[in-house]
């Protein structure tokens, strides 16, 4: 029972999660955010041209975001897969800090995450069909889901850390707007303690850690000034996979399958090694 409660706890919170994600960066679309200029511009899209394109791509990640919640074909599951890692690629490449790709990891990896829990299917045809919680997973496939789980966490807050000590304007302006006499140093103290928090994460996820780290993660995104609850939004993907790892490491449920995900690394290992 423990093991198909959990199981379906981590379906549903992936899936809500997905669509908070896109149907909050749909809403950047649809209020045509400046910055996203920069994004088209990768591709030689000018700003007027941008501009004008920004609704039409704002309205189909809010049409995905909502299939995943109504109709969530696997199919849903590999495009925003594709579409979370190419949105999140145009930051570094149009100038911005590599962190800045990392840190939304959330993005691409909880869409990755539910697509390994569901399944991932060979048949053309079973792209097109719904994505079920399967109360009888095997213990390999769970295995992959909370070792993709334990990488992605580590990778979002260690971005978000790294952000920090690197002083991003936004988040200086956030501490600024929040009163911290020293800003600066308010950025070193969460920088630090991100990253140490993603490398607990990877090493060992401890379940009471989890839980304050998704509080922390939930919490913290509320400041930011200018576009507040879409941004809130926008980074469900981060509170999502955070939350379902939560849920993975609990009781009589994370200890069983622990074993199985260093077997996944002692497969791997002829294949790696050629004669």
């Amino acid at each position: 029972m423990q093991q198909t409660d959990n199981s379906q706890k981590i379906y549903y919170t992936l899936r809500i999660a997905v669509a908070m994600c896109f149907i909050g960066h749909g809403a950047f679309g649809i209020i045509t955010k400046p910055i996203w200029c920069n994004y088209f511009g990768v591709v030689g899209i000018d700003h007027a041209l941008a501009y004008k394109l920004m609704p039409f791509v704002g309205s189909v990640d809010i049409l995905m975001g909502l299939l995943i919640l109504i109709y969530p074909m696997r199919i849903l599951a590999v495009w925003l897969v594709f579409w979370g890692l190419l949105t999140a690629s145009m930051r570094p490449l149009s100038g911005e800090p590599f962190p800045e790709f990392i840190e939304r990891a959330g993005n691409y990896g909880a869409p990755l995450a539910l697509l390994l829990l569901c399944g991932v299917k060979k048949n053309i045809r079973d792209l097109f069909t719904p994505m079920q919680a399967n109360p009888q997973i095997n213990k390999e496939t769970l295995a992959r889901v909370i070792l993709c789980l334990r990488i992605i966490v580590f990778l979002l807050l260690a971005g978000h850390g790294w952000l920090n000590l690197i002083e991003k304007k936004a988040l200086i302006n956030q501490y600024t707007s929040l009163g911290f006499p020293s800003p600066s140093r308010a950025a070193l103290a969460v920088g630090v303690f991100e990253i140490i928090a993603a490398f607990s994460v990877l090493i060992k996820p401890i379940r009471p850690l989890l839980f304050i780290f998704f509080i922390w993660k939930t919490g913290s995104e509320l400041f930011y000034p200018q576009y507040g609850i879409f941004e809130w939004i926008e980074r469900g993907g981060s509170y999502g996979v955070v939350l379902a790892l939560w849920f993975a490491t609990g009781r009589n449920f994370y200890g069983d399958h622990l074993k199985n995900i260093h077997s996944l690394f002692k497969k791997s290992k002829p294949l790696m090694v050629r004669q």
